[in-house]
């Protein structure tokens, strides 16, 4: 099978979700799955709609669109504010979008006029986090002007934390939106069907049994497709932290010195890394690079280092391993090297379906073997789920 790729375990995926649907559905909070890291893949939106999320985003319309071409017909919603110059792929293809500029909206409101349409908008707040958002005194004016545009339904509030500095998501900032909530239905006499809270990085507050007010709505995508919780990165009790995995295959193994010799200058992408005097190792290279992917963001094996890596060469310290030419290293990665996979045009994508069929995404393929680790804390198996 073509190297590098990206294996998508569809099951696994499912699995996820479906354990993340079932924690916050006891708290009156729903799941809107998020689809960029998987660039709007039909197959995985599927899985996510099968585990009980209650609809679809993205941050690009584009994507929105490939799900529109893979005829997912769920509610999907634009979660960066749109562009004016997109203003009528977002109107015909996005159920709702996310909002914070009023030229924004009211040109919005001009093309729904134009075609017909009403088009839902969520007023993103500003909690600290310092990315997109409204500042909170000058919300009102904001609804106000939002409630006097045609052909604009006004669906909710919402905001965003820990995605520019960090802020993490907490009882104070997550009490200042439920608060705002309150006093925008109470000045304008209307009620709020969405109050969006965040990301992956409000779980563990949602999670931690304090009250989770007024927010009914998380947007998932980093925990649903790693596994893992953003603020810290750590596995997520009883979710696979390997629904995603990256294959590159060994195209050099030879003994090297650790050390290298001659004047040393700028290595390719700046400073050269740090080098650790080890002897001579069995220096392995894949055929992988910084044009594929986030390189500090893999994970590789128990045993295997990564010692350094170029545009399209990756240079392993396999430990006391041997690694054949033509052999392949199993990475797990973070979101930031997942996305980064995901969109070179070199990584091929293959979709893993419960049976343990295997094919390339959008054709057949052929069954591959194994099922990889069970998840955090859980059984080896991978469970099925829905």
């Amino acid at each position: 099978m073509s190297a590098p790729r990206l294996e998508i375990d569809l099951d696994k995926l499912q699995h996820n979700a479906r354990t993340l649907v079932d924690r916050l559905a006891g708290l009156g909070i729903s799941v809107t799955g998020v689809m960029k890291s998987t660039l709007g893949s039909p197959e995985v939106a599927c899985a996510l709609l099968r585990a009980g999320v209650s609809g679809l985003a993205d941050s690009r319309i584009e994507n929105i669109e490939t799900l529109r071409r893979g005829h997912v017909t769920a509610s999907m919603t634009l979660i960066r504010s749109p562009m004016l110059s997109q203003a009528e792929r977002v109107v015909a293809h996005a159920d709702v979008s996310f909002n914070t500029e009023l030229d924004v909206l009211r040109k919005l409101s001009s093309v729904a006029a134009a075609t017909g349409k009403t088009h839902g908008v969520v007023l993103m707040v500003e909690l600290g986090d310092l990315r997109e958002g409204i500042l909170p005194g000058d919300l009102a004016e904001t609804v106000r002007a939002t409630l006097r545009l045609p052909n604009l339904a006004l669906k909710g509030i919402g905001a965003n934390l820990a995605c520019r500095s960090g802020v993490a998501p907490s009882s104070e900032n997550m009490g200042e939106l439920s608060e705002l909530v309150d006093s925008i239905e109470a000045a304008f006499g209307l009620e709020l069907g969405t109050v969006s809270g965040g990301n992956s990085a409000n779980l563990t507050w949602a999670l931690s049994g304090e009250s989770t007010g007024r927010i009914n709505d998380l947007r998932l995508g980093e925990a649903i497709v790693l596994g893992r919780q953003p603020l810290t990165r750590s596995p997520i009790e009883g979710l696979y932290t390997d629904a995603i995995t990256l294959h590159a295959e060994v195209i050099e193994a030879k003994r090297k010195p650790s050390v290298p010799w001659g004047e040393l200058a700028q290595a390719a992408f700046g400073e050269p890394p740090p080098v650790t005097d080890r002897g001579h190792v069995w220096q392995t290279i894949l055929a992988l690079g910084r044009q594929d992917v986030d390189v500090e963001g893999l994970h590789a094996p128990a045993g295997i280092e990564v010692l350094a890596s170029s545009s399209d060469h990756l240079v392993l310290d396999p430990g006391s391993q041997r690694l054949a030419i033509g052999a392949e290293v199993t990475f797990q990665l973070d979101y930031g090297a997942l996305v980064r996979a995901m969109t070179s045009p070199f990584v091929t994508q293959v979709l893993r379906d419960p049976s343990g069929r295997a094919s390339l995404a959008g054709h057949d393929g052929e069954p591959t073997a194994g099922r990889g680790k069970g998840p955090a804390g859980g059984p080896t198996a991978s469970p099925l789920a829905g």
